[in-house]
Formats: C-alpha cells, sequence, structure tokens
C-alpha cells in the first residue's frame, strides 16, 4: 500500500512538473503589423519633381513561425500599399523593403514582387496588396530586431530611384 501511495504522489508531481515545460514542437507563429507613413521628402535626396506631393502608406503585416528554441523557421509577409497625390500618368514601377536608416539610402532587402503598373493609379491615387511574400528568415530576424533599420519606398517612372519613403517604426504584434 505504501508503494502505492508513493508511486500515486510520484506521478502526481511529475505530471505537474509537465504542465510548465515549454514545448518542444514549432511555436505558434507570431503576426507583427507595421505601418509605414510614405512622403516624397523622406527620399534622399528629397524628391522635387512632379511627384513631390505623393504621399502614401504601407502596411507590412510580416508573420514568422519559430521553432521551440526561438528561431525562426519561415517568414512571410503581406504587403499593402496605398499611394496619393501623384500627377496623372504616373506609373508605379516596384516596391521595397531597404536595410537602411532615415537617410541613408541602401539596397533592396525584401522586394515586395511588384511588377511595373501592377499598382494602377487613377486620379493620383491607388492601392494594391501583394500576399505571401518571401522573406528570407535572417532578414526576418533583422527587420523584427531592428525595424527602424529598415525604409519601404515606391518607385515610379519619374523616379526609378524612389518617388516615397518611410522608415519601419515598432510595429503590433499578435500570437495565433
Amino acid at each position: 500500500m505504501k508503494r502505492l501511495v508513493v508511486l500515486i504522489i510520484g506521478l502526481s508531481a511529475l505530471a505537474a512538473g509537465c504542465e510548465d515545460s515549454p514545448p518542444s514542437g514549432p511555436s505558434q507563429g507570431t503576426i507583427t503589423t507595421f505601418t509605414v507613413p510614405l512622403s516624397a521628402a523622406n527620399e534622399v535626396p528629397a524628391i522635387t519633381n512632379a511627384d513631390a506631393g505623393a504621399t502614401g502608406t504601407a502596411t507590412i503585416a510580416l508573420t514568422v513561425t519559430k521553432d521551440g528554441s526561438g528561431t525562426i523557421t519561415g517568414a512571410t509577409a503581406n504587403i499593402q500599399i496605398s499611394v496619393a497625390g501623384f500627377p496623372a500618368g504616373t506609373t508605379v514601377t516596384k516596391a521595397h523593403i531597404h536595410n537602411g536608416t532615415a537617410g541613408v539610402n541602401a539596397g533592396v532587402f525584401v522586394d515586395a514582387n511588384l511588377a511595373s503598373g501592377e499598382l494602377v493609379v487613377v486620379n493620383g491615387s491607388g492601392t494594391i496588396t501583394k500576399t505571401a511574400v518571401n522573406v528570407p528568415l535572417d532578414k526576418a530576424a533583422a527587420i523584427l530586431n531592428n525595424p527602424s533599420g529598415h525604409y519601404f519606398n515606391v518607385h515610379t517612372n519619374l523616379n526609378p530611384d524612389g518617388a516615397i519613403r518611410g522608415q519601419l517604426s515598432a510595429g503590433t504584434s499578435i500570437d495565433y
């Protein structure tokens, strides 16, 4: 009888301890959303031609999954781009996340996969959403660890190096 009581107490303690242990498999995902105001004045150098009055917003929903140790195992982004104030006849040619701080130009870090003319600008305005954009794991980690070290910009036929730009800042995150 004593053995049975000790066994039951031991199993109860073991079961209670298991409740507090971290999961060993993949964790659930996290979506971090960055809302980025875009302006021609933020380009380097600032835009002074016909695109100078253009503005916009990029909303980047970065979805990452991590394994039990916290290492990112998957990353994609849904990117909504809204633009306004462009002159008639504007063609949006591309959009990207770059790895550069405010006032510094840098190379493309994550391509939004926007084809020239895909974002249709009617009466100076337009909106598009690109879904399931591949984000390399190391680049997702860099963006999450230092959002302000990255900017988003939209390129046009008149300004092929960038027409409107904005820095990322701390995003809001939800787990799912």
